[in-house]
């Protein structure tokens, strides 16, 4: 069985290398970390990943900015992905994912017990 791809896109180094070793420890999924949204699409058609996580709010492009890209991207267009955000409190998500406006977002702090069951309900495990 081949491993799932997974791009993490958040400015904080700490937080996407957090969510990488709880992802990797798994043993499923191949991620990658990008800490600027700038370099988040071009990461994207290079690693191809299944899902990204994309933080709302980074100095350089927000993770609205970069959905919306990936939508219109007829290469891209397909890649699922999901927003972590502090704009949002777990009150709000209650444990794990929540649609707003139609999109997916996980409020931070991100538990890797939540973390995990985002990822199977998004890639559909």
């Amino acid at each position: 069985m081949s491993k799932k791809k997974i791009l993490l896109v958040d400015d904080e180094p700490a937080l996407t290398r957090m969510l990488r070793l709880n992802l990797e420890q798994t043993g499923r999924y191949e991620v990658r970390e990008e800490n600027r949204g700038a370099d988040a699409l071009r990461a994207a058609r290079e690693f191809r990943p299944d899902l990204i996580f994309l933080d709302v709010m980074m100095p350089d492009m927000g993770g609205d900015e970069i959905a919306e890209q990936l939508k219109q991207d007829p290469e891209l267009s397909k890649i699922k992905y999901a927003f972590l955000t502090a704009i949002v409190t777990k009150r709000e998500t209650g444990a794990g994912a929540a649609q707003i406006s139609g999109e997916i977002f996980i409020a931070k702090p991100v538990k890797r017990d939540e973390l995990l069951a985002a990822v199977q309900e998004l890639l559909g495990e």
